[in-house]
C-alpha cells in the first residue's frame, strides 16, 4: 500500500510536464528512459524523495540545460529525467558520485 505521499504513474503524467505519452500511458523511445522512469517513481514510492523534491530537481536540470543552449525540443527530456535521479540519490546518501558513474557507464 502506497502511502499518502506516494505517487502513481497517472499522478506522475498530470504532475510532471513533459513526459511523452500515447493516450494515458507513457511513451518511451528506448528502454533506457522507462527503466529511469521507473527508478525515479519507485523511490519516490519508498519515501527516498517527495514527489516535489523530484519535480524541483527535474526543473533545476531542464533550466540547466535551457540556459546551456539545449534545444528544449523533448528530445533530451529523459537525460534530464536521468541527471535529476542521478542528484538525488548521490544528494540522499543512497550512492556515491562514484557508485554512480560506474553504473552509468555500465548502464
Amino acid at each position: 500500500m502506497m502511502s499518502s505521499d506516494s505517487v502513481s504513474v497517472r499522478a506522475v503524467l498530470e504532475t510532471v510536464p513533459g513526459i511523452p505519452c500515447e493516450g494515458e500511458a507513457p511513451v518511451f523511445a528506448e528502454p533506457w528512459q522507462a527503466q529511469a522512469f521507473a527508478i525515479a517513481l519507485s523511490l519516490q514510492q519508498r519515501g527516498v524523495f517527495t514527489w516535489n523534491e523530484w519535480a524541483g530537481e527535474l526543473g533545476t536540470q531542464i533550466e540547466a540545460a535551457i540556459a546551456r543552449g539545449d534545444p528544449d525540443d523533448g528530445t533530451t527530456y529523459y537525460s534530464h529525467w536521468l541527471t535529476a535521479l542521478e542528484r538525488l540519490v548521490a544528494r540522499k546518501g543512497i550512492a556515491s558520485p562514484e557508485i554512480i558513474d560506474r553504473y552509468v557507464r555500465a548502464w
